[in-house]
């Protein structure tokens, strides 16, 4: 499977949109006279689109280097006698939108129409794809020998990321000449559709379900001890990372399953493609081999008698349909990797029949099986609490209705119970002077407010461990959909996204602040799924007055994250401390996101303190 959209009689129209909107715009080429005679880096120009876009032209020849006959088909082609510019590409993606009937060696010339096609489309900000749609395939010879890659290596990608974007045309940067020797992006852009090779490089992005894995040509680049590269700020991008897919089926070769810290050997070797899901992609016609380097799941410590461990792990939708081997595996990462925490915030659990969406929005079954599983794989019988959302209120899979859960192992702590928490009833803060409690718990904070719109809601419970009460907060904020890709033709792309997780962390920082007015040395925690880095405005807002810290930010920077994507290892889920908690232990447990086999997509935050 790959990762690739299918295109089709769309790409016209994506293209007639854009020309129109002045977003795709280019001017006419002097070497490109009635669109004959026409080279391939005449057409891919010196900047991000083609000054021939919209136009047809003739007898583009070329090798072809690549053919994809699946997702997105069509063939790459390139000129074996290049230009002297660094800037203009050599190689082309020819769309066919069925399967082609070129091979590899193959001299052709092709007519076509000169297109520049959007990965997800205009409003996804992405860059586009210069490309030959409608083509007219005349071969004219075969077997040729495939031009020698370029070979894409720590010393040949820039350190710098991206231009900045052009304010004038809204700050994208495709109207501005590519400088391949100064910014990462304009490298990897002058490179588009060109033969291309890595050598052995270190994974830093797991094999996923469509068959696409990611690696570095930057070994050093933020790196961590367990070979992932870290990202830390967006202001350091991590240039060496690059997406690697087969352009042989699946069916006739499987792609090979590799860890982050695993090494994909030897040469890859295949055109540079740019998709959708990741940019710029090598899509290798010839494949290294995965070299298992033995990463293994961590395992943190178990509790002293008089300390309390609070953990979150996003458990990835989990409903009662899903297979009992997800569960058990799930419950023995509680008990082995986890130490069997004294209370576990989870997250994404789903109502009773998972996305069947018939107005179920009770969760008790999936929760029991939950936890009857964690007691057959040697864990404690914990107890849960939870506040049942509004049918299809709180985002997530329609019908699924995924909402925060405590669990809380009775023998060790005990829950507060406070009744009158619904989906709509907001919990308070009340309590004389030094003894903050719960008007309701567990609870939820501000259901009416608008930042938790089709988001889930705060959960609030009260607990107390030795006589000491601490506060409870399971969050999962509003998630990154809709926020451009860091490969976005606006530099630095639109993260829309933050603005509603902004007001969701300045709600939560508002309720925590009214329990340290009652209780100044109160022990509270913010737990969950931010879906926020920790050095985002989201983190800063949840923080602000002091009112909490940030408990990931006492690892060193290489150990910051619980979660991959794109081959950056990053921070989505956290636990933020109150000033009352002064010492504590935190272990961000590294089981599921470097892997290629997961249980979910996060890895589980563990926090011990003695209260």
């Amino acid at each position: 499977m790959s990762s690739s959209i299918p295109r089709s009689a769309a790409v016209a129209a994506v293209v007639s949109a854009a020309l129109a909107a002045g977003l795709l715009a280019g001017s006419a080429s002097a070497s490109a006279e009635d669109g004959a005679g026409v080279r391939i880096h005449d057409i891919q120009g010196t900047t991000r689109v083609s000054p021939l876009v919209g136009q047809q032209v003739t007898g583009v020849t070329g090798i072809v280097t690549g053919v994809r006959t699946y997702g997105s088909r069509g063939f790459w082609i390139q000129d074996p006698t290049p230009d002297a510019n660094p800037a203009t590409s050599e190689g082309l993606f020819v769309f066919t939108s069925s399967v082609p009937t070129v091979a590899v060696g193959d001299a052709v010339s092709v007519n076509g129409t000169v297109t520049e096609y959007v990965p997800g489309g205009l409003a996804s900000g992405n860059q586009s794809l210069t490309q030959l749609s409608k083509p007219v395939v005349t071969v004219l010879s075969q077997g040729n020998p495939v031009p020698a890659p370029v070979t894409i290596s720590s010393w040949s990608v820039p350190g710098a990321y991206a231009p900045e974007g052009d304010p004038a045309a809204g700050g994208s940067i495709n109207g501005l000449t590519l400088k391949p020797r100064t910014y990462a992006l304009d490298y990897y852009e002058s490179l588009e559709g060109t033969n291309v090779r890595i050598g052995s490089s270190r994974v830093v992005g797991a094999t996923d379900p469509y068959s696409e894995l990611w690696v570095t040509v930057k070994p050093w680049e933020n790196a961590n001890r367990r070979g992932g590269t870290v990202y830390g700020s967006y202001e350091d991008q991590n240039t060496g990372r690059l997406q690697v897919q087969s352009l042989v089926p699946i069916a006739q070769q499987p792609f090979p399953k590799a860890n982050v810290g695993d090494v994909l050997a030897g040469a890859t070797e295949g055109p540079l493609d740019f998709n959708q899901y990741g940019g710029y992609t090598l899509t290798a016609r010839t494949l290294g081999t995965v070299v298992d380097r033995g990463l293994e799941r961590e395992t943190t410590d178990k509790q002293h008698k008089n300390e309390l461990a609070v953990a979150t792990y996003n458990v990835e939708n989990l409903d009662p349909s899903d297979p009992q081997e997800k569960f058990d595996a799930l419950a023995k990462a509680v008990v082995e990797n986890l130490a069997s925490p004294d209370i576990v915030a989870l997250e994404e659990i789903q109502d009773d029949n998972g996305a069947k969406n018939d107005g179920t929005v009770s969760a008790g079954q999936t929760v029991k099986k939950f936890t009857d599983a964690i007691v057959a794989a040697g864990g404690p019988a914990y107890e849960w609490r939870s506040v049942d959302p509004e049918n299809n209120e709180d985002g997530g899979e329609p019908g699924g209705n995924i909402r925060q859960v405590f669990l809380f192992n009775p023998a060790r702590v005990s829950f507060t119970d406070r009744p009158g928490g619904d989906a709509t009833t907001a919990t308070g803060v009340t309590g004389r002077k030094g003894h903050a409690a719960l008007t309701v718990s567990p609870g939820r904070i501000d259901p009416a407010n608008a930042a938790w719109a089709d988001s889930r809601k705060p959960l609030a419970g009260e607990f107390v461990f030795r006589g000491r009460t601490v506060f409870v907060i399971a969050n999962h904020f509003g998630s990154k959909g809709g926020d451009e890709s860091i490969v976005s033709h606006h530099q630095p792309p639109n993260r829309s996204s933050e603005a509603k997780r902004l007001l969701q962390a300045q709600a939560v920082n508002g309720f925590v602040k009214q329990l340290l007015a009652v209780e100044k040395q109160a022990d509270v925690l913010v737990v969950g799924d931010i879906n926020d880095f920790e050095f985002s405005g989201t983190t800063k807002a949840l923080t602000d007055g002091g009112a909490l810290y940030p408990a990931v930010k006492s690892l060193p920077r290489g150990e910051r994250y619980s979660y991959v994507y794109q081959g950056n290892s990053q921070v989505l889920d956290q636990i933020l401390t109150s000033p009352g908690i002064h010492h504590f232990e935190y272990d961000s447990v590294h089981i599921n996101a470097e892997f290629a086999d997961q249980d979910s997509d996060h890895d589980p935050q563990v926090l011990r303190f003695r209260p």
